[in-house]
């Protein structure tokens, strides 16, 4: 099953963007799944694969869907609902990217991966990222108010930990050891900023995520991706895909052991004349990256019938 219909027009100013894993919680998507057919169809491609996943979506406990295992595969199934009831309104953006695992979500909206193909490469990178979470304990730090390269030193400092997603311009997030991420807020309050732990199990996008780029590279090479219909930004690169299937396997390997180049990402859009961002999936943490790293753009987040109503009619007068 497919998301973007081969014959929609984009809309030149408008991109998705697909939120990810921390952004989960118990009852997301459930109304979009009742009130969109298309969002419903795209519950049901997800169980078609991953039997329970509305189900652990609508039902789950904070406590299940917090488990890499659970997060990715229902956070993706929900993104790609919300992307789809959008669609079915009319709404098509010209690009797409996605935080993290919802780079996932923004290929398979983009048509590098059909739902269900999608869906088995969540499934996927969430063992290969829980064994290697398991092999290598980490642990990250998002900091505040110091700009990225005052982060990067501080880094450097507190020993095997490095910046893996620069989020905002005044916020980097640091994976590394467990003791190293001690040492980091001691350095990171002496230089004038705060240091907050990140509710995951491990050092996400960091050198100890290496085997899982190894893993996904030996999947992506039997089950090759498409090339994307619209542009779809990369974390690794913080520039659109490249168009060779090859390429697109490769850049998404490697993205789960790098950093995410995020305000590269949004810059990029900015100056390729996107004005109106809109996020799928639950929450509105990219919502607020935007506002916080962009100006004179318009931001607004969609997981609900009420919010996807409030999109169309605010896209349609802009």
């Amino acid at each position: 099953m497919g998301v973007l219909d081969a014959g929609a027009s984009p809309r030149p100013n408008v991109a998705f963007l697909f939120a990810g894993q921390g952004s989960q919680r118990p009852g997301m998507g459930r109304a979009l799944g009742e009130k969109s057919a298309a969002a419903k169809a795209v519950f049901d491609a997800a169980d078609a694969v991953r039997p329970g996943t509305s189900a652990q979506c609508f039902g789950g406990t904070k406590e299940e869907l917090a488990l890499t295992a659970n997060t990715q595969p229902c956070v993706l199934a929900v993104d790609l609902a919300c992307a789809a009831a959008l669609a079915e309104r009319g709404i098509v953006p010209a690009a797409v990217a996605g935080h993290s695992l919802g780079e996932l979500g923004a290929l398979a909206f983009a048509g590098a991966f059909g739902v269900e193909a999608a869906m088995r490469l969540a499934v996927v990178r969430a063992h290969l990222m829980t064994k290697c979470c398991d092999a290598h304990p980490g642990a990250m730090r998002a900091v505040l108010k110091l700009e990225p390269e005052r982060v990067e030193e501080l880094a450097s400092q507190a020993g095997e930990a490095w910046a893996v997603n620069y989020n905002s311009p005044l916020q980097t997030v640091v994976a590394g050891a467990p003791d190293a991420c001690e040492r980091l807020d001691a350095l990171v309050r002496d230089a004038g900023g705060r240091s907050m732990r990140v509710a995951v199990s491990g050092a996400f996008h960091s050198p100890y995520m290496a085997d899982a780029a190894t893993g996904l590279s030996a999947h992506l090479a039997q089950h090759a991706p498409a090339s994307p219909r619209i542009a779809c930004w990369a974390n690794l690169t913080g520039r659109p895909y490249p168009a060779e299937p090859a390429q697109v396997a490769a850049t998404l390997a490697g993205q789960v052991k790098s950093p995410v180049r995020w305000v590269d990402e949004l810059r990029g859009m900015q100056a390729a004349g996107i004005d109106t961002f809109v996020e799928v999936g639950p929450g509105h943490t990219l919502t607020g990256l935007v506002k916080r790293t962009l100006d004179g753009v318009r931001a607004m987040s969609v997981e609900d019938p009420d919010q996807l109503e409030a999109a169309v009619a605010a896209i349609a007068e802009g």
